[in-house]
């Protein structure tokens, strides 16, 4: 990934290694059936399993990271405000009001 671009490897059953024309890439997170990435001008992608609305990331901005859990995916984005998709079936996805909070380095 030395260049932003990215290769994967898997079961393509789910689409999650369907990442051949991602470019730009800063850094990427993994959930059980789908994969997600952080551009370098502060974008999410994502790409898999979608059942549960875990890829619905296309409108995310200014973000810093991304996280990837089983069937959710998490952005923290620059003003150090969460936003999350997906399975909410345990509290995962409940970030609303979540303020200030910064990367783990």
């Amino acid at each position: 990934m030395t260049n932003g671009q990215v290769r994967a490897t898997g079961d393509p059953a789910t689409g999650a290694c369907q990442v051949g024309d991602w470019e730009n890439v800063a850094a990427l997170a993994a959930g059980s059936y789908h994969s997600v990435a952080l551009t370098s001008q502060g974008r999410a992608l994502a790409v898999g399993d979608n059942r549960h609305g875990q890829c619905d990331v296309g409108d995310w901005a200014s973000l810093v990271a991304v996280a990837a859990g089983s069937t959710h995916t998490l952005g923290l984005r620059s003003d150090g405000t969460v936003v999350s998709t997906g399975n909410n079936a345990d509290g995962q996805c409940s970030v609303s009001g979540w303020e200030s909070i910064q990367a783990g380095l």
